[in-house]
């Protein structure tokens, strides 16, 4: 078993450890039987994850001792929305539900995201734990505490910082996924090589057979590797004030592919390495990045079946939708940008950096 600590200031209750083990979910009823987080537990999960191991770990939860109830909430990133959460808050008050008992966010990105806020926001806050099932959320969404629910005019834009409990990452819940979705989470875990770390992007490069084949020795050190990077980003930076911008490489373009699709037509994932090639683009027209390091970074997105060209919008409709996210500054157009693979640029000692328009437009245009 592989044990990270995230370590948090403020209190060392706030610190949590990220567990990464092959066979982990048939663990957790006794783990929180041993060192409860609730005195009972709603586990959050979405129709499809209820059936793979929703059904499961409640029953081992209520056969271990706490009282536990499964929540789910129809699959896919629409239900990440203020209806959907406000139902599953009444559900919860519904059955009893208070300030003693916790939530189990059970499953991918979405989930973590949502059934994070729900905790967020029940009466106040409660406590939550993330076990992410697929290779996207337990790479990067699980670990770091953002939580939120998607509002008609951009993606995140209700949310809060809430740290979890604890992350129990099961390597073999990865077996259930689709190639489809392994390459999804790629996306996050290159980009997690090219904003920190070369040793892992050459990792990923010398091990892509063996990544898409499941081989699940190599997944747990992919894992691993890659919350190591996320812990120490997110101890240094929790709350987004300048270091953790870096990991929003790729996603301000990424966000406004996402939501010119109407959150349907592109994965996150997709739409990240989208912009990421974008991204890398534009650093390597301000100079900051070379030319090998795009293609060296663009061939391995490619290498597991993500896109790296623009579809077909506009690179005006592309800028307007740019503009409406929240990590827009003073409507400027802020980017996180690589200057080498494993290295980050700032300007003036700040990694989130305005571009000026015309050559993001120029960008897009040739993208």
């Amino acid at each position: 078993m592989q044990s990270i600590e995230v370590k948090l200031g403020g209190g060392a209750d706030r610190s949590y450890k990220i567990l990464i083990e092959a066979g982990l979910l048939e663990k957790i009823p006794s783990i929180l039987s041993s060192k409860p987080v609730g005195n009972d537990y709603a586990v959050i999960c979405d129709s499809s994850t209820a059936k793979l191991f929703g059904e499961r770990l409640v029953a081992g939860l209520k056969a271990a001792g706490p009282n536990a109830l499964l929540l789910s909430f129809p699959a896919g990133e629409k239900s990440k929305s203020l209806s959907v959460l406000e139902g599953l808050q009444n559900k919860m008050l519904e059955f009893g539900f208070n300030r003693k008992s916790a939530v189990i966010a059970l499953g991918g990105g979405v989930t973590g995201d949502l059934a994070g806020f729900v905790a967020a926001t029940y009466m106040r806050g409660i406590s939550y734990i993330q076990v992410p099932t697929t290779l996207l959320a337990m790479v990067d969404s699980s670990v770091g505490g953002k939580v939120a629910v998607d509002l008609a005019g951009g993606k995140n834009y209700c949310g809060s910082f809430h740290q979890p409990k604890a992350v129990f990452a099961d390597i073999a819940c990865l077996k259930t996924l689709p190639e489809s979705q392994m390459s999804i989470g790629m996306a996050e875990s290159i980009k997690h090589g090219v904003i920190a770390n070369k040793a892992l992007f050459d990792f990923i490069e010398s091990n892509k057979d063996r990544i898409l084949g499941k081989d699940l020795p190599v997944l747990e050190q992919l894992v691993a590797k890659n919350c190591e990077i996320k812990a120490k980003i997110v101890e240094k930076d929790e709350l987004e004030q300048n270091l953790r911008k870096t990991v929003n490489y790729g996603h301000t373009v990424g966000h406004a592919i996402e939501l010119l699709g109407n959150y349907s037509k592109f994965s996150h994932g997709q739409a990240v390495s989208i912009g990421m090639a974008v991204e890398a683009a534009i650093s390597q027209s301000l100079g900051f990045l070379s030319l090998d390091s795009v293609e060296r970074q663009n061939t391995l997105l490619e290498s597991f079946s993500l896109p790296t060209k623009l579809p077909d919008y506009s690179p005006k409709e592309i800028i307007a939708a740019m503009r409406r996210d929240k990590k827009s500054e003073s409507k400027a157009l802020v980017f996180a940008l690589p200057s080498s693979i494993g290295s980050m640029k700032t300007v003036a000692g700040s990694f989130g950096i305005g571009v000026d328009e015309k050559l993001v437009l120029s960008v897009l245009g040739g993208a």
